[in-house]
């Protein structure tokens, strides 16, 4: 449906998104989840047609953003993180306007207004002035408006900023009920929204891609570092250290011996895909040291995260 090759935008000297390639298949909901800063909107914002990219390409399904942008407007809805509403209409009025502007039939017109009312949630509340409504519900009418012509993508920017909790759930359902028959693209930097209600996450990082999986292949440690606790006794820090590193897989391992019971404890830091827990057993079983534990740290969304977006 999407593919992104070499995409890069520069605001003068500043390169906000940084030479990134990504493919999107028809009916994913593909969450862009990094810190601010990172290049989020920016990229949605060239995927939309609104930005001319410095340098790169997007297709989408046959057309290319540089020789058929409006074509690809065409496929998209788009709401910004802010959602440019008329303030002063009343939300029949406003959404009827919409429809007009995309060129819909009168009988057309009608039956897709129901449809946005009832997908949405927008029934109780078409015949009040949009200036009225609490944030969430003019985010529902934003969403309205951005598949008003029935796009075959919808990108949305930062959905949920700024909502309570309630607001964020409706919202969130809504998302995946229109994913079921549409290819759904978000921004966030709201690690629980971008787990709840994407099924695949690109995390972005100084414009750059750093991580791309659903949150099994993520939290699973692939390419990311993973912490094994072990616990001994009878064993020399020293000689732990010096046996367990050899151990292919392991990056390094922290030692220390101490206290009432002279347990040496140790966390061996790995890194791959391989889990290397049977080989340090095997070491560990060809000593005199008694195993008392091993305890592998189970990866979350947002020690992931930090740990590709931290300074260092």
């Amino acid at each position: 449906m999407i593919h992104v090759e070499g995409l890069t935008k520069y605001y003068d000297e500043l390169c906000a998104v940084d030479h990134i390639n990504l493919d999107i298949k028809t009916g994913e909901i593909v969450g862009l989840l990094g810190p601010n800063g990172a290049g989020k909107t920016t990229t949605l914002r060239m995927l939309t047609g609104y930005f001319q990219p410095s340098d790169g390409d997007i297709q989408v399904k046959e057309f290319s953003i540089h020789e058929n942008p409006l074509a690809i407007k065409r496929l998209i809805g788009y709401l910004p993180e802010s959602a440019p509403l008329y303030k002063g209409m009343i939300v029949y009025d406003y959404l009827d306007h919409v429809a007009r502007i995309r060129g819909l039939a009168p009988e057309a017109k009608q039956k897709r207004l129901k449809e946005l009312a009832d997908m949405c949630g927008l029934r109780d509340i078409m015949h009040k002035t949009i200036e009225t409504l609490s944030k969430g519900l003019k985010q529902r009418v934003g969403l309205a408006h951005a598949m008003m012509s029935d796009p075959e993508i919808l990108i949305l920017d930062e959905p949920t900023s700024g909502l309570d909790p309630n607001q964020i759930i409706e919202i969130r359902e809504i998302i995946r009920k229109i994913g079921e028959q549409k290819t759904v693209i978000l921004s966030t930097h709201i690690l629980s929204e971008a787990e709840a209600t994407c099924d695949r996450i690109v995390i972005i990082n100084k414009g750059k891609i750093v991580a791309d999986g659903n949150t099994q292949e993520l939290t699973a440690g692939k390419g990311h570092e993973r912490h094994i606790q072990i616990g001994l006794l009878g064993a020399d820090a020293d000689a732990v250290r010096d046996r367990l590193k050899t151990i292919n897989g392991v990056k390094s391992i922290d030692a220390t011996a101490g206290g009432m019971a002279k347990e040496t404890r140790a966390t061996v830091i790995c890194q791959g895909e391989k889990d290397i827990r049977t080989d340090l057993y095997t070491a560990i079983k060809q000593t005199d040291w008694v195993l008392v534990e091993m305890t592998q740290e189970t990866q979350t969304l947002e020690t992931i995260f930090r740990e590709l977006t931290r300074e260092n």
